[in-house]
């Protein structure tokens, strides 16, 4: 006997609002039906409240058609009988639905600026509040963040929470998260604290995988929606964070900013300022065991490259391992890490340092374009422990 087909929300909701839709009932209108409900969206992800759907949901020119000429009642009625399928799935019920159009590297405004903080306006709402449509200026501060939708989900068991509006999430990173949790950590030296560093923290990506292997984690970001989404996160996972935002306390002494004892400290501003907060924190002995550094900006961190060098020349730990992320084609792979593995040398034999550095390693994140990879080159600086 066969087994039954596994249950299908998207087809469980799509069909019987088809139906409703179809006038007459014959042989085009039977192969009508089958054609838009084989090109209906087949996956899903789920991020509680909120159900995402696919790139180029519901965009084929018979959808678009009939979708337009719908009208706006029925139209509700798809989405609600979507997320009601939905819900069977999700463990609790789901409100919100959208399709994922992607993040794009530029502003919509036709300006060609670049879109710096990863803003995902290309994100279609298609049911539920969101949250208002806040203009640049004015997107930011306590009212702006209890006003927008919230969401969440569990990779390696830590939690993460975002606002799907004005920031992005990739589902993608999940075994480079992953592969940081499992990292080889040599022991540091009694009464030196592990630290790591992350120079584009975005919603706490990379920095939860270092705090939930006990490290003190200094982070910067730009955008105060991540900011945001890391300090709720941050909290749902039961890690102490502190958010420097404001220009008085930006404008503390660093070590008195850190004197607190926080797990996580995230300061809003530009990463380029990083290396003289770390430089300082060095000079009163804080901050000197580094054992991570993150740079997970695509296309490509090399801004933070040398930053991240002269930081991590200064550590005590033995080893310090640099993650510098970007996007490579599949044939250039090689060449690269060679040209990125001879950089780091060059830097430090014109500064005389006797530090032994290699890029040990290049993880194939996920594929970014045809024949470009996602690509994070692991460069360990060592130290001899004699």
């Amino acid at each position: 006997m066969p087994k039954p087909k596994p249950h299908n929300p998207i087809q469980a909701a799509v069909k019987p609002w088809l139906l409703e839709q179809r006038t007459v009932s014959d042989e085009a209108a039977d192969a009508w039906m089958k054609y838009l409900l084989s090109s209906a969206p087949k996956r899903f992800v789920i991020y509680e409240p909120m159900a995402l759907l696919p790139s180029g949901s519901f965009s084929n020119p018979l959808w678009v058609d009939i979708l337009q000429s719908s009208s706006a009642e029925s139209r509700t009625a798809l989405w609600t009988m979507l997320l009601k399928e939905l819900s069977l799935v999700a463990k609790s019920p789901l409100t919100h639905l959208a399709i994922n159009d992607g993040i794009p590297l530029e502003k919509d405004d036709k300006s060609g600026e670049e879109n710096v903080l990863r803003s995902p306006t290309g994100l279609r709402m298609l049911h539920g509040d969101f949250g208002p449509a806040w203009s640049e200026a004015e997107s930011t501060g306590a009212s702006a963040f209890e006003s927008a939708l919230w969401v969440s989900t569990k990779q390696n068991g830590i939690h993460q929470t975002w606002a799907p509006r004005w920031t992005m999430f990739s589902r993608g990173n999940v075994t480079e998260k992953a592969r940081l949790l499992a990292f080889k950590q040599g022991k540091p030296s009694p009464g030196q604290l592990p630290w790591a560093i992350d120079l584009y923290a975005g919603i706490g990506y990379f920095v939860f995988s270092y705090a939930k292997l006990g490290m003190r984690v200094l982070c910067w970001e730009i955008n105060p929606w991540s900011v945001e989404g890391l300090r709720r996160g941050a909290r749902a996972n039961k890690w102490s964070i502190k958010v420097v935002s404001k220009p008085a306390d930006l404008a503390l002494p660093v070590g008195e900013i850190l004197e607190s004892g926080e797990q996580i400290v995230v300061f809003l501003e530009d990463n380029q300022l990083a290396l003289k907060r770390i430089m300082r924190l060095q000079k009163v002995d804080i901050a000197r065991h580094i054992v991570h550094i993150n740079g997970g900006f695509l296309p490509t961190s090399e801004p933070i490259w040398e930053p991240a060098w002269n930081m991590a020349k200064h550590s005590t730990a033995t080893q310090t391992w640099l993650h510098l992320h970007e996007n490579v084609g599949v044939h250039d792979i090689s060449s690269r890490k060679t040209e990125i593995e001879q950089r780091f040398q060059r830097w430090n034999q014109v500064q005389s340092n006797s530090l032994d550095i290699i890029v040990s390693h290049v993880e194939q994140v996920k594929t970014f374009a045809p024949g470009v990879w996602h690509c994070v080159f692991d460069v360990c600086i060592a130290r001899s422990q004699i």
